[in-house]
C-alpha cells in the first residue's frame, strides 16, 4: 500500500502536491471560522467535586470573580487609600461590587475584596481596568504598598508569561531545527523539507482540532501538545524517508526506483510508528478527564496528518525535485555528510555488545534501573499558585495577601440539594457546620464562612477558609474532616438532601484519586497494544516483548531523572526554577503514554533494518551490526531534533511545561543512545535467532512488498 501511495505520488507530482497544499489551507480556513472551543470549569471536574460544581451551576451559586487590593502598612493613609480604591473600582463597568475593607488578624495590613461581572474568561480580559486602578493609588500613595492579586489577575500573569515563553519557543524550534537537519544532510533544500512537512502538519492538525474541539474541547494545552509532538514527528518521518532515498540514490538507483524502496521500507516504518504513538495517546482517553482527552485528540491528528504527509506530498516532493534535493550544497557539511568510508564510530561503540552481549546487557540494564531508583520515591502534586514562577510581581503580591488573609487562598465549599421545602432545615445545618468549623485549627477563623442559597431554595452552599497550601497534606486532612466527620454530623440527618464538596482542595484530591484509579488500565492497554502491533508487524512474539522491556526501560529511567531534577534543590541554578519538591501530578502518566509512542519511531525503524539484513541470510550479530549501524546517522539526527525542541521546553519559566520538557529530552536521549546503541544489540545477540520466534499460526515468509521493474527486486522487509 505504502509503494502503491508513493508511485502514484511520485508520478503525478502536482496533483499530490496541490492537494497537499489545499488539504491545509482548508483546515486553517476551518480554524479561523470555527476557533478552539475551550473547555468549561464544569467541563474539567472530576469526581464528587466535579458534581459540586454543576450543583453550584444548575443553582446560579458559582462564587462570583474575586480580586483583592492589599494595602500596608495598616494606617490613617491605608485607610485614606481604601476609600480611595473603594470609589474608583465601583466606578468601573468591569466592577460587579466592593466590599468593606478589612484589617489582617495581625492588624499589618488591609483589604479591599472586589467582585467583578462575568465569567472567569471574561475577567482575565477585564482585570487590567483593575490593575490600573490599583497602578494609580499606589502612584498617589507612595508610601503605602498598594498591590492586588486574585483569580483572574494570578492568571492574567500566568498565561502572560506562558504565551511569551511559548513565543520565544516557536521563534527558536525553527532554525534549531533547521541547523540540525543541515548537519544531518549538508544541503539547504533536503534540510528543509522535513520542515516543511512538519509545520504543514502541525498548522492542519490545529486546524482540524479546532472542528474536533466542539466534542472534546480544550482544556488549554492542545496547541502547545500539537506544536511538541508535530514538529518532532513531522521531521522524524520525513527524515527516515528522505535518508533512504538518497541512499537508494547513492547506489545508482533512479528517482523513482529509490523512493518506491523508501516507500516499501522507511514508509512502512513510518506508518507503524504513527500507529504506535496514536495507539499510545489513544490510552489516554481511558483517564474520563477532559485534559487528557483533547490532548490525546490533538495528538493523533498531528500524527496522522504527519504520516499521511510522509506517504503522499514527500515522495512528490522528492520526485519533483530529483537530485536537485541536494542543492545547495554547504561546502563543509556536504562533505562530511556524504563521506564514502565505511563508518567507524558506531561499529566501535557496538562492539561491546555483540562480543559480550550478557555482560552488556546486565550492566547497561543495571546502570538505567539505578537512574530509575528516585522515582521510587516519586512525589506527586498538583499544579497550583505554589507552583508558579515567583518572578510575576502578583504572585509575589499573593503570598502577601494569603499570609495576611489565610481566607482568600485555598477554601472548601460545601453544597447541598434538597426539596425547597427543606431550606429552613438545611441553612440551619449549615449554620451548625459552620460553627463546628469556627473551633476546629483544620480551618480558617480570619472570615466568616459565607452561606448561600438558589432563589428556588434547592440548593444551598457554605464556603470556608482553609489555613494551609491547597496541596498540603494539611488541607487534604481538612477535607476528610469535612466529607468523614462534620457533613454526616450536621447534614446526614436530612431527607432527600444530597451533599458534595468542591473547591481547590477537593478538585485536587479528586483528580488524583481518578488518575490513581485509572493508571493501572491505561498502562495496560499501552503496554497491551504496543506488544501486539509489534508481534504483528514483524511476526514475532519475542520482537513484541523485547519493545515492551527496553522502551519501560528508558521510560521509567526519565522518570527517575524527573525525580532526581525537582524534588531536589541541585539542578535549580542549572535550569532557573524554585524547587516545590514534587513532580505535577499528570506529568508521569502523558510522559509515559507519549514517550512509549515516541520511542517507536526509532525502534521500529532499527528493528526494520535489522531484520531486513537478517531475511538476507546475514547470522543475527551481523545483522544487529548492519541495521544499527546504516541506521545510526538517520537515528541519531531524528534524536537530535527532538531533543533541542524538547530542550526549549525545559527552558520555559512555568514549572510543569518545564518537567515536561526534561522528562521528554531525557528519555529520547536514553532511548536513542543507551536503548539503541547498547541494551537493544546486545539482547538480540544474545538471544540469536530466537528474536524472530512465533507460533505457526503467526509466521509468514518474507516476501518483495514492491518491485519497481522486472529487472529488480526490492529489498525483502517483514
Amino acid at each position: 500500500m505504502t509503494v502503491r501511495i508513493a508511485r502514484w505520488s511520485a508520478t503525478h507530482p502536482g496533483r499530490a502536491i496541490g492537494g497537499w497544499f489545499a488539504f491545509v489551507v482548508l483546515c486553517l480556513a476551518a480554524m479561523s471560522v470555527a476557533g478552539i472551543q475551550q473547555a468549561s470549569q464544569l467541563d474539567l471536574g472530576i469526581g464528587e467535586s466535579g458534581r459540586a460544581d454543576r450543583m453550584l451551576d444548575e443553582g446560579g451559586l458559582e462564587s462570583p470573580i474575586t480580586e483583592n487590593v492589599l494595602i500596608s502598612p495598616a494606617g490613617a493613609d491605608a485607610d485614606s487609600a481604601a476609600a480611595e480604591i473603594t470609589g474608583r473600582m465601583a466606578a468601573l463597568p468591569e466592577v460587579d461590587a466592593v466590599g468593606d475593607p478589612v484589617t489582617s488578624p495581625d492588624g499589618a495590613a488591609v483589604t479591599v475584596p472586589v467582585t467583578m461581572t462575568g465569567d472567569e474568561e471574561q475577567a482575565e480580559e477585564d482585570v487590567q481596568a483593575l490593575l490600573d486602578v490599583t497602578a494609580g493609588v499606589q502612584e498617589q500613595y507612595p508610601d503605602l504598598r498598594v498591590e492586588q492579586a486574585g483569580e483572574a489577575s494570578v492568571m492574567k500573569g500566568f498565561f502572560a508569561l506562558l504565551e511569551e515563553d511559548l513565543g520565544t519557543i516557536a521563534m527558536l524550534s525553527l532554525p534549531i531545527t533547521l541547523i540540525v537537519l543541515l548537519v544531518a544532510f549538508g544541503a539547504i533544500l533536503a534540510a528543509g523539507v522535513p520542515v516543511l512537512l512538519a509545520i504543514s502538519s502541525v498548522g492542519s492538525a490545529i486546524g482540524l482540532y479546532a472542528l474536533a474541539s466542539y466534542a472534546v474541547p480544550d482544556g488549554g494545552t492542545v496547541t502547545h501538545l500539537v506544536l511538541l509532538i508535530g514538529m518532532a514527528v513531522g521531521v522524524d518521518y520525513s527524515l527516515f524517508y528522505l535518508r533512504r532515498e538518497r541512499e537508494e540514490r547513492a547506489k545508482g538507483r533512479g528517482t523513482l526506483e529509490a523512493v518506491e524502496i523508501a516507500a516499501a521500507t522507511s514508509g512502512h516504518s513510518v506508518v507503524v510508528s504513527g500507529l504506535a504513538v496514536a495507539v499510545s495517546m489513544a490510552g489516554l482517553y481511558l483517564a474520563a478527564d477532559v485534559n487528557f482527552a483533547s490532548m490525546a485528540t490533538g495528538a493523533i491528528l498531528v500524527v496522522a496528518i504527519a504520516v499521511i504527509g510522509s506517504l503522499t506530498v514527500l515522495p512528490a516532493l522528492l520526485a519533483k525535485l530529483g537530485h536537485r534535493i541536494d542543492r545547495p550544497r554547504v561546502p563543509v557539511l556536504w562533505r562530511l555528510t556524504n563521506q564514502q568510508r565505511p563508518p567507524r564510530f558506531w561499529p566501535a561503540v557496538l562492539r561491546p555488545a555483540l562480543r559480550h552481549p550478557v555482560a552488556t546487557l546486565v550492566v547497561s540494564v543495571v546502570a538505567l534501573l539505578a537512574l530509575a531508583a528516585p522515582a521510587l520515591n516519586l512525589k506527586l502534586a498538583n499544579p497550583d499558585e505554589a507552583a508558579f514562577p515567583r518572578s510575576l510581581p502578583v504572585m509575589q503580591s499573593y503570598d502577601r495577601l494569603v499570609e495576611a488573609f489565610p481566607s482568600t487562598g485555598a477554601a472548601h465549599t460545601v453544597v447541598v440539594e434538597a426539596p425547597a421545602g427543606e431550606a429552613d432545615g438545611v441553612r440551619t445545618a449549615l449554620e451548625d457546620l459552620a460553627a463546628r468549623t469556627g473551633d476546629d485549627e483544620n480551618f480558617a477563623h480570619d472570615q466568616e464562612p459565607v452561606i448561600a442559597q438558589s432563589d428556588d431554595g434547592r440548593f444551598s452552599s457554605l464556603t470556608v477558609g482553609v489555613p494551609f497550601g491547597p496541596d498540603t497534606e494539611e488541607a487534604a486532612h481538612s477535607l476528610d474532616v469535612l466529607r468523614g466527620e462534620l457533613i454526616p454530623a450536621t447534614l446526614g440527618a436530612l431527607p432527600g438532601a444530597t451533599t458534595a464538596v468542591t473547591g481547590d482542595v477537593a478538585g485536587g484530591v479528586d483528580y488524583n484519586d481518578n488518575l490513581a484509579a485509572k493508571l493501572p488500565w491505561i498502562i495496560a492497554f499501552v503496554l497491551g497494544l504496543a506488544f501486539v502491533m509489534m508481534t504483528v508487524t514483524f511476526r514475532s512474539v519475542v520482537v513484541g516483548l523485547t519493545t515492551v522491556f527496553v522502551n519501560l526501560l528508558s521510560t521509567v529511567a526519565a522518570f527517575g531523572v524527573l525525580a532526581l531534577v525537582f524534588q531536589y534543590s541541585w539542578a535549580e541554578g542549572l535550569l532557573d526554577f524554585t524547587s516545590t519538591g514534587s513532580v505535577v501530578v499528570w506529568i508521569p502518566l502523558f510522559l509515559f503514554v507519549i514517550l512509549f509512542g515516541l520511542s517507536m519511531d526509532y525502534h521500529v525503524f532499527v528493528v526494520s533494518r535489522i531484520r531486513e539484513a537478517a531475511d538476507r541470510g546475514l547470522p543475527i550479530r551481523a545483522a544487529v551490526r548492519e541495521g544499527i549501524t546504516s541506521s545510526a546517522g538517520t537515528v541519531t539526527s531524528a534524536a537530535l531534533v527532538m531533543v533541542a525542541v524538547f530542550g526549549l521546553f525545559a527552558a520555559m519559566r512555568v514549572i510543569e511545561m518545564k518537567q515536561m520538557g526534561v522528562g521528554l529530552a531525557v528519555a529520547v536521549l536514553i532511548d536513542a543512545v543507551v536503548i539503541r546503541a547498547v541494551v537493544l544489540p546486545s539482547l538480540m545477540a544474545l538471544l540469536g535467532n530466537a528474536n524472530w520466534w512465533a507460533p505457526r499460526w503467526l509466521r509468514r515468509s518474507p516476501a518483495p512488498v514492491a518491485a519497481a521493474g522486472p529487472e529488480h527486486e526490492l529489498t525483502r522487509v517483514p
